[in-house]
This record gives C-alpha cells, structure tokens and sequence, in this order.
C-alpha cells in the first residue's frame, strides 16, 4: 500500500516542482543581476559597488589586447576614463560550475571621441567565483565587434 501511495505523490510533487526555481538558475539570475549592477556602477563610477563584484585579483584583457587589474581600472575610473556615456547589455548566457561559473555576453557602448558620438559593440566572458559565499568576478575579457 505504501508503494501505491508514493506513485500516487509523485505526480503531484512533479506538478509542484514544476517551474520552480533550481539552485542552478537562482545562481544564474544572480550573477546577471550582478552584471547588470556591474555595468551600471561603471557608468556612474560607483567604486564600492565594484569593489564588491570584483575580487581584489580580477584581471581582464580589454579588446586591444591590454591586461587591466582592478586597480588599474579603479584608478582609470577616478579620473574620468572611461568615457563611456551608456551601455546597454544583450543576452546573457551563465555556466556553472559548482563554485566557478564564466558568463559570456555582449554589451552596445556609447561614448564621444573627438566631439563625434561613437557606438561600439562587444562580447565578453566574465569568470566568477564563489568565496566566503559570495559570488565575485575575478577576470573578465572583451573583443570588438567588427563594423
């Protein structure tokens, strides 16, 4: 009889779960809102909030091939670079694993150069990692896409 119960259940449990958050898509749903916090802390030049998402060893190879630590960004940052005036990202798509996930995506950049209104396109890959319970970028690299 107990058998009969519990196939009985599971139906019901299947039609319950369904829809359901996974821990897998909640982790997903936090890390592009984190990307989405990212972008819009670089483009107000919100240093705490950057200094939360990026780890203290985040690097990133920017689109000409240069390697940028945090630090680096942080200072460019303070002093006015980049000039980025709005970014706007696309899809996202998020892997995880286990304590590591890599987010690719890309972003639309708008920024003046020379007086001009110039608009760029990107895709990018960043690599975070779970620390202490938080989840933090630790490095990142981006690629112009060709006009």
């Amino acid at each position: 009889m107990k058998s009969l119960n519990i196939f009985c259940l599971l139906p019901a449990i299947a039609l319950l779960s369904f829809g359901q958050a996974t821990p897998e898509t909640s982790v997903e749903q936090t890390l592009m809102q984190l990307e989405r916090d990212w972008t819009q802390a670089s483009l107000k030049k919100d240093v705490d909030t950057l200094n939360k998402i990026m780890a203290d060893d985040w690097v990133n190879i920017d689109f000409q091939g240069k390697v940028v630590t945090k630090a680096q960004t942080i200072a460019n940052l303070k002093t006015g670079l980049p000039a980025t005036q709005a970014a706007g990202l696309g899809e996202m798509k998020v892997r995880v694993f286990g304590d590591s996930a890599i987010v690719t995506g890309s972003d639309t950049g708008k920024s003046a150069s020379k007086g001009k209104q110039v608009i760029e396109k990107y895709l990018w890959t960043d690599v975070f990692v779970r620390r202490n319970g938080r989840w933090q970028a630790v490095a990142s690299q981006s690629t112009k896409v060709a006009r």
